[in-house]
């Protein structure tokens, strides 16, 4: 009995050693760290998010986003670098949209003994070697977004040129989101569909940095982003999505944008009186009689009208429950 009780502490102290050593994070833990998404997965353990959500995604407002978002308690997912004086990022496209699946990096300032660790570790993981800044690049698959947190290095700090660019939009047909600089802007910008938010650019080549980790939790900026996330990347800044979450944010962004076209409708032909930014003498009942009615007279809706009115069916009872918790509060 001794015997076997030394057995499996050894076991579970070989299990832990061996798992605690890792650059890219497996897909088991990859799993446990975003186990309120239940759809399909990626090989490596991300959360596959649908084709058709990310990229119907890209009609969503920020304001939109940021706004469901806080109201299911993540506060902290939007990113613009913005200063006083000027917007922090530099974007390849600003006039493009780019949503997309995240694969994550973490740069660091080359330190030769934990870089021959990396390397090591990198080994028994059979990833490429050397592990350098190509290897988040093998693990993109097409949706993805490489995305990479280089501490805001600038001058030799380029993680990409043209080359990888290339490669990168070869496997993810996306692009970048760099807290870092690349090389070879020219080139990048003739990549047909590539796309970047960065933090400058630079004629030098990458040197003293190390890639610490692939596709584990990483910084940018004020928001904590995880492999598998979903990026919604626009002029005005980056918002990063729990997976989990992306489904809901988007119908809730397209129901709130149909809602107020249907205002300006209402206000434009008279259909109810409206006053200090309110419609009066109209029940909310009417209105989302009258609502329904506009719907069914669309034929270029974003979604299946009846994914909508389950939402709608949704809120309806989110809000009678609200009311029923209210009254009571009251009588006690």
């Amino acid at each position: 009995m001794k015997k076997l009780t030394i057995l499996i502490l050894a076991i579970i102290i070989v299990s832990f050693t061996a798992n605690s050593q890792t650059v890219k994070w497996p897909a088991d833990d990859i799993k446990l760290l975003t186990k309120e998404w239940t759809g399909e997965r990626t090989p490596d353990g991300r959360p596959k998010v649908p084709d058709d959500l990310l990229e119907r995604l890209k009609h969503i407002s920020m304001e939109e986003c940021w706004g469901f978002l806080k109201s299911n308690g993540y506060e902290n997912q939007f990113e613009n670098f913005s200063s006083t004086y000027e917007n922090g990022w530099v974007i390849i496209h600003p006039d493009k949209v780019m949503t997309g699946r995240v694969v994550t990096a973490q740069f660091m300032p080359l330190r030769k003994d934990f870089d021959a660790y990396i390397q090591e570790i990198g080994k028994k993981q059979n990833m490429t070697s050397p592990v350098t800044n190509y290897a988040p690049i093998n693990a993109l698959t097409e949706g993805d977004i490489y995305v990479a947190d280089s501490y805001g290095k600038i001058a030799n700090g380029t993680l990409i040129g043209d080359n990888l660019a290339n490669a990168i939009y070869k496997n993810g047909k996306r692009g970048i989101i760099f807290n870092g600089s690349v090389r070879d802007m020219e080139g990048l910008t003739e990549i047909d569909g590539f796309n970047g938010w960065i933090r400058g650019s630079d004629p030098s080549a990458i040197e003293q940095m190390l890639c610490a980790t692939v596709n584990a939790p990483i910084r940018i900026g004020r928001v904590t982003v995880l492999p598998g996330d979903v990026a919604l990347a626009k002029p005005t800044g980056i918002t990063f999505i729990p997976p989990h979450l992306v489904a809901e944010c988007v119908i809730s962004g397209e129901y709130t944008a149909l809602r107020d076209q249907f205002n300006f409708f209402c206000i434009q032909t008279k259909k109810f009186k409206y006053d200090n930014e309110s419609f009066v003498d109209v029940t909310p009942e009417e209105l989302d009689k009258a609502f329904v009615e506009w719907i069914n007279a669309k034929s270029d809706l974003p979604m299946d009208k009846k994914e909508l009115f389950d939402y709608m069916d949704k809120m309806k009872a989110e809000r009678a429950k609200r009311r029923a918790e209210a009254e009571a509060r009251k009588k006690n």
